[in-house]
């Protein structure tokens, strides 16, 4: 299971999402099959973090999303790295 982060530079906003198929995911966000990324496409993948079980990556998923400084620190660490 992967943790992914996307970031739309048209848009200047980032997409946390978990999924098993990276690369069909991806082809669905910039196709404008999910709701709320379809207006900000096109996406790249800025990020991935790994994990064995799914619950991991949705515990981790869960908490960037609802912890405001945990991923502000994050995104300042994937933009000052570099490009992927």
């Amino acid at each position: 299971m992967v943790l992914y982060i996307l970031y739309s530079d048209t848009a200047d906003r980032h997409y946390i999402g978990i999924t098993s198929d990276l690369g069909a995911r991806l082809t669905r966000h910039n196709s404008g099959e999910v709701r709320s990324t379809k207006a900000y496409r096109p996406w790249r993948v800025i990020h991935i973090e790994k994990y064995e079980e799914k619950t991991e990556a949705r515990k981790r998923e869960i908490f960037l999303k609802k912890t405001a400084g945990a991923r502000k620190a994050l995104y300042e660490q994937i933009h000052s790295g570099p490009i992927v």
